[in-house]
């Protein structure tokens, strides 16, 4: 019997499959997660939208203090909320993508308000999710 010596092995190949393995798995979860949300019918994903946007504390103080003011606001956000402005502005784009708020804009500012029109259309739809849902879990 002949030993032979270990060479050391090749973790240049190992890391490339491993990278590649890795790699193929998050692109395969992405795609599902996009892919997936066609099963379900139009109320159901702009719940689920809406639930998303809503799902932030910050966002939520965000849409209390503007609906609580008489006029748009523009910079208290910031002051109000104590967040950072960029991540201020971060929350604001959410909440504006789903419409349940509107901005105008003054020179350099924006001005930010409740959208009323969307906000009821929010309202009726959470309405009517809990008032299909029944109660009858133990």
């Amino acid at each position: 019997m002949v030993l032979k010596k270990l060479e050391k092995p090749d973790f240049t190949l190992l890391a490339f499959f491993i990278t590649f393995y890795y790699r193929n798995i998050a692109i395969y979860k992405y795609v599902m997660g996009v892919t997936k949300t066609q099963i379900f019918n139009d109320k159901q994903n702009e719940l689920a939208i809406i639930f998303k946007v809503l799902s932030n504390p910050a966002r939520i103080a965000i849409l209390q203090y503007i609906s609580s003011q008489k006029s748009c606001i523009c910079n208290d956000i910031v002051d109000e909320i104590g967040l950072a402005q960029p991540t201020i502005s971060q929350h604001l784009k959410e909440l504006k993508s789903i419409d349940l708020i509107e901005g105008e804009i003054e020179g350099k500012k924006v001005c930010y308000c409740i959208n009323l029109k969307k906000w009821k259309k929010v309202q009726v739809i959470l309405n009517s999710f809990f008032d299909k849902t029944k109660f009858n879990c133990c």
